[in-house]
């Protein structure tokens, strides 16, 4: 299971999913809505000194207003755990573990690609397989207006907050997880303001192969909720509750 991986102390290993997801999403540049699907592949693992997080979104909305339309956009985060490389407990109270993280998005909408260096705190908190706090800046390095893409901004602030936690309902059982992003606001090459952003996606989800086939933590359905504020650093914001199903192998 994905969260025990990340939450448990031992042994290295790996996990991947698979999440379809399917709702109506603003373009923050045109106001309009369509509906969408979005297929990711994420995986989560460990290694001697650290762990690694990454997702790749496939998004496809069969329009054609440049947005959403067989896109795919991703994230990779390596981290190098200060208490695995100690070999000692490295924090207090409930901060279980500090670790340097080194990010990487990239994206085919805006031809997007940004360097997240930073840290995280990670917290040991009764109910959860984990928690953790991240920091850092998003340094943009992507080729800009002159690349064919959106224009490159400043470097900026990021704070993520991403969690993971279980529990039983009788003989059912649920996970709660998801992240909070909060964006710093920056200024972009053509000299504008880029507002700050909140993006919150939390996601609730039932184990319908444990209660239909009896094989736990592979198959989910449930809901994604998406809050966007200032959605890509536009004025407004996208509130969307989408149909979640994820296959983990």
């Amino acid at each position: 299971m994905l969260l025990v991986l990340l939450g448990a102390p031992a042994a290295a290993g790996a996990q991947t999913e698979f999440h379809y997801q399917y709702g109506k999403f603003v373009n923050p540049f045109t106001g309009t809505r369509a509906y969408a699907s979005v297929l990711t592949v994420q995986q989560a693992s460990r290694w001697s000194l650290g762990d690694s997080f990454y997702f790749i979104d496939f998004a496809d909305d069969g329009g054609a207003d440049g947005f959403n339309e067989k896109s795919y956009y991703g994230e990779w985060y390596p981290t190098l755990s200060l208490g695995r490389v100690s070999n000692r407990r490295i924090g207090a109270g409930p901060i279980r573990d500090v670790a340097i993280v080194s990010g990487f998005n990239f994206g085919s909408d805006a031809n997007i690609f940004r360097y997240v260096p930073g840290g995280r705190l990670s917290w040991s908190v009764p109910g959860f397989f984990f928690l953790n706090t991240d920091f850092g800046a998003a340094i943009d390095k992507g080729k800009g207006i002159a690349g064919g893409g959106a224009p490159r901004t400043d470097a900026g602030f990021v704070f993520d907050v991403n969690w993971g936690a279980g529990f039983d309902i009788g003989r059912h059982s649920f996970l709660f997880t998801g992240h909070t992003k909060f964006m710093g606001a920056t200024t972009n090459e053509l000299g504008r303001a880029v507002k700050p952003s909140l993006l919150a996606q939390p996601q609730l989800g039932w184990d319908v192969g444990k209660a239909l086939t009896g094989h736990a933590n592979q198959l989910f359905l449930g809901v994604e909720y998406q809050y966007w504020g200032n959605k890509l650093g536009v004025d407004g914001g996208d509130n969307v509750a989408q149909l979640w199903v994820m296959w983990r192998m």
